[in-house]
């Protein structure tokens, strides 16, 4: 048996788009449901070391830096090298992807034999939302049951031991064309999304209804039934009640580019968690690259930003590595779901 000399990790992004229940009277909190994106992705490259060391964006190196810390056997280290990144606090669910990716990358060098969401434990990471965890583990388009609030206790992702949310259902999401919209700027987070949380929960009961009743009697259909026009009216109600509504009421020109997307002849249009990112989905790839070019026109009048076309991503982050072996080195790959 070679010993592994070095772990290669491309973790996907994702969208968030809604969290479910943020008041729990039924004794369950949070929950959410998210698309895995093809693109843009995370890559790592990790490499046993005498301690830790972190090269690359320093938002993301810190985050990678604190999962390895998490995990790394006493005495031991890491060396990891971030590859390609994508923007953090905008709405791709970087963090998560970042942290998971470096526990990973220690689970796989010491040969620990952890499952994904013992990684994420670990991490302190899905401690609102299980949709990033299991896009690192399965791809597709992800259902999260969320938590037992006598478990959790609280709105907000300020919390520490409490595991992923509850993975409930993950489907293949269709070859759609998604165009996104990247306005310069942050979202909400650390301190100022726990105040968020502390100022607008609990969600009226039937604001948390209807955003149910909306997710399973409208948006999963139409997603098991290929619909994207059905499909599109869901994500477009979804803006207008439960949390996300209070989400967006917080990015104006998050609200200008999504209404701009829906003028311009998309089915849907929402943004990904705290923003400032908008998703649009548009008819066809003809028309996705039609309403990438007017949207770039708008970022340019205003903050600037970056709009492109993807699609779904239905498989999740991929692990290569090789062997070291004096004669030769071997590439092997496996999924994120998989022990090693």
């Amino acid at each position: 048996m070679y010993e592994i000399s070095m772990i290669k990790i491309r973790a996907p992004s994702r969208l968030h788009l809604t969290l479910i229940d943020l008041n729990a009277e039924m004794g369950r909190v949070d929950g959410g449901i998210g698309i895995t994106l093809a693109s843009p992705c995370l890559k790592i490259f990790a490499e046993k070391a005498d301690s830790i060391e972190v090269f690359g964006k320093p938002g993301l190196s810190k985050k990678i830096e604190n999962a390895a810390l998490a995990i790394l056997p006493e005495g031991k280290g890491i060396r990891i090298q971030i590859k390609e990144d994508f923007p953090d606090h905008v709405g791709f669910g970087s963090g998560t992807q970042a942290a998971l990716s470096a526990a990973t990358a220690v689970n796989e060098l010491y040969n620990l034999g952890k499952s994904v969401t013992e990684l994420a434990l670990a991490a302190n990471r899905g401690t609102t939302s299980g949709v990033g965890v299991a896009a690192f583990e399965k791809g597709g388009f992800l259902l999260d049951g969320g938590h037992r609030f006598r478990e959790k206790n609280t709105f907000s992702h300020d919390v520490k031991g409490v595991p992923p949310g509850l993975l409930l259902s993950r489907f293949e999401f269709p070859d759609w064309p998604l165009v996104i919209a990247v306005p310069n700027g942050n979202g909400v987070h650390d301190e100022e999304e726990v105040d968020i949380f502390k100022k607008v929960c609990p969600i009226p009961l039937a604001e948390v209804r209807e955003v149910s009743h909306l997710i399973l009697m409208q948006l999963l259909p139409a997603l098991l039934e290929k619909d994207p026009e059905s499909f599109g009216r869901a994500i477009n109600r979804l803006q207008r009640v439960g949390f996300k509504k209070r989400e967006l009421a917080l990015q104006p020109f998050s609200q200008e580019i999504l209404t701009h997307l829906q003028a311009l002849g998309c089915y849907g249009a929402g943004m990904s968690s705290f923003g400032p990112l908008v998703y649009g989905l548009p008819k066809n790839l003809r028309e996705a690259s039609k309403i990438r070019i007017e949207v770039q026109k708008l970022l340019e009048k205003s903050a600037g930003g970056l709009v492109f076309v993807t699609k779904a991503r239905n498989r999740g982050a991929e692990i290569s590595y090789e062997e070291e072996d004096p004669e030769l080195f071997s590439f092997r790959k496996k999924p994120a779901s998989q022990k090693v």
